[in-house]
């Protein structure tokens, strides 16, 4: 199927980093680009059988447009529009992490992240559907659904999914509805749906980019950051999230690269890993140098002290986010299980809360959570990402397998995904995905993982492996 908004398809497929250049020459105002992309998300998106990626629109979206076309433009991102994921605070939008029981609760107050991109001149649109509560109520939960904004679909394919948590960012990159998009992982949830859709996602250290005024996970492991159609683009929004310089300029970076191939990190896939041998192979051909590195495969320790973690942090930090969030409604993680219950049709419809339940149970950050903490922590760091990292500047590896059918009520099929997110995410180290191509007609993306607060060696890796990949004008097929 051809774009379902070919009045558009221009405007919605240029880079951000054009759309900055185009703004500041004045070839068309702020007004103008939002119109356009807000044609294209009411024709694609907000309509019947639409991707359902965008949750909301700012009520205040065209006076912040008029306002920077009367400004003179000095921020890195002046006039060009952003969405964010509905579980980061932005003023003018419901904030909700896609649960009814956070709807309707005004808020009041910008997420520190949303403050710098309106310093920067950005333009906040909207925000973007996402798995309800960053995929962290149940084990059977469907990626991409959410009780306030429906299933959002994958532009490539509608019956697929779009992965998640941060599925709505993802898909309404891909689909040209927006630029770029914030989202948010605490593990997986920015590279998933990044490989699903077929763009660019980076997933920071850990502390490099503020959690303040997001709906928490886990502070240990939660993090911002951005999704893209490229490596550059990704990095200008990431300048602005972090505070960094000259991550944009190593896109142009020709340095040598040294490349550790983890091969413990394929999926079960072998179209996927068959895509991965003939992307090696071009870096090989491109003069890149590779080094097979060899890594213990995950335990179930590893994964065990993983939840362990979460679900003691979840009790925590939910709460007291929630104790301190502005307006009435829940206040806590257990009241936020007694609204679900008393509204168990439209939240508890297709899967329960049972790791809700579970977290319930936990006593926050006790002995236990210490014990497995520290476990998981000398497993990511000391056994994994350190020996494998010591002499090559990035590994690489395949974290997920094409997209597969949305299925609510049944879960998420990973049965074909690798273990390559759980370290990183455990680690706090910054890990990216960009699209190798198409499998089956299906975006997968090559995984790259980087040093703590390496964001310039990620960058500089992703970019240089983005130019030997050459997809050029890789756009989805929007088959219903």
């Amino acid at each position: 199927m051809t774009d379902p908004d070919s009045s558009t398809t221009d405007v919605g497929f240029t880079s951000a980093f054009d759309l900055v250049e185009g703004r500041r020459a004045g070839d068309f105002t702020s007004v103008e680009l939002v119109s356009t992309l807000l044609h294209r998300i009411q024709t694609i998106d907000d309509c019947d059988g639409g991707l359902q990626s965008v949750l909301a629109i700012s009520t205040d979206l065209m006076q912040q447009a008029q306002a920077c076309d009367l400004r003179v433009a000095t921020g890195s991102l002046h006039g060009i529009p952003v969405l964010v994921k509905d579980n980061v605070q932005a003023i003018g939008l419901p904030g909700t992490a896609g649960s009814l029981a956070l709807a309707g609760r005004t808020v009041v107050e910008d997420a520190e992240i949303v403050s710098r991109l309106r310093a920067a001149g950005a333009i906040i649109m909207g925000s973007t559907n996402l798995s309800e509560w960053a995929n962290i109520r149940s084990g059977r939960s469907t990626s991409g659904w959410s009780a306030v904004g429906g299933l959002t679909a994958n532009p490539w394919n509608y019956l697929h999914s779009a992965g998640g948590s941060s599925s709505g960012s993802g898909a309404a990159v891909a689909a040209g509805l927006i630029p770029f998009a914030i989202g948010t992982e605490t593990d997986g949830s920015i590279v998933c749906p990044a490989s699903l859709n077929g763009v660019v996602g980076i997933k920071p250290t850990i502390g490099s980019v503020s959690t303040a005024g997001v709906v928490p996970v886990s502070l240990s492991q939660d993090v911002p950051g951005p999704l893209a159609r490229s490596v550059e683009d990704a990095a200008m929004l990431l300048e602005v999230l972090t505070g960094q310089t000259g991550l944009v300029d190593l896109c142009n970076n020709d340095e040598p690269l040294k490349i550790g191939v983890v091969r413990s990190w394929i999926t079960g896939h072998d179209g996927s890993n068959k895509l991965f041998e003939a992307t090696l192979a071009k870096l090989i051909d491109a003069g890149i140098e590779l080094v097979e590195i060899t890594v213990p495969e995950m335990p179930e320790q590893a994964g065990d002290d993983e939840g362990t973690v979460l679900f003691h942090e979840l009790l925590e930090d939910l709460s007291e986010y929630l104790s301190k969030r502005a307006g009435s409604g829940v206040k806590s993680l257990a009241e936020v299980v007694e609204f679900n219950q008393q509204n168990s049709e439209s939240e508890l419809s297709h899967f329960g809360q049972e790791y809700f339940d579970l977290a319930l149970t936990t006593g926050g950050r006790n002995s236990e959570y210490k014990s497995a903490r520290e476990r998981n922590l000398d497993w990511a760091i000391n056994q994994v990402l350190s020996p494998a990292l010591a002499d090559v500047d990035v590994l690489v590896g395949i974290p997920y397998a094409p997209a597969w059918i949305s299925t609510l009520g049944n879960g998420d099929d990973f049965s074909n995904a690798s273990w390559m997110t759980h370290a990183p995410a455990i680690a706090g180290w910054p890990l990216g995905s960009l699209p190798m191509g198409l499998v089956d007609g299906l975006p997968v993306g090559i995984g790259v993982a980087a040093r703590a607060n390496d964001e310039k060696g990620l960058i500089r890796a992703m970019a240089i492996i983005e130019r030997v990949i050459d997809l050029n004008d890789f756009r989805p097929s929007f088959i219903r």
